[in-house]
């Protein structure tokens, strides 16, 4: 099975929410940076700009629970789609 990876945190998912021809999103939001799906990464601008501030906001999790114990942001962030870098 294909991952998708947030265009803001580079989060793995094992479906994408922006549909299966990448072109419908569902306008749900990721567990990890709160972008909402459709809105905060509809442009490439729009994800980079969102990253910064959550980024410079301490990078935490929207759903913190669901956070892994052992989780590492760097390595994280590596998986964000080149385009939206």
């Amino acid at each position: 099975m294909a991952l998708w990876y947030c265009r803001v945190c580079g989060l793995d998912y094992d479906y994408s929410p922006w549909g299966p021809n990448d072109d419908e999103p569902d306008y749900s939001i990721c567990e990890c940076c709160g972008a909402q799906f459709g809105i905060d990464d509809y442009t490439v601008s729009g994800a980079q700009a969102y990253r910064r501030q959550w980024l410079s906001t301490g990078s935490s999790w929207f759903y913190p629970k669901l956070q892994p114990a052992d989780w590492q942001l760097e390595e994280q962030l590596a998986y964000v789609p080149e385009k939206y870098r």
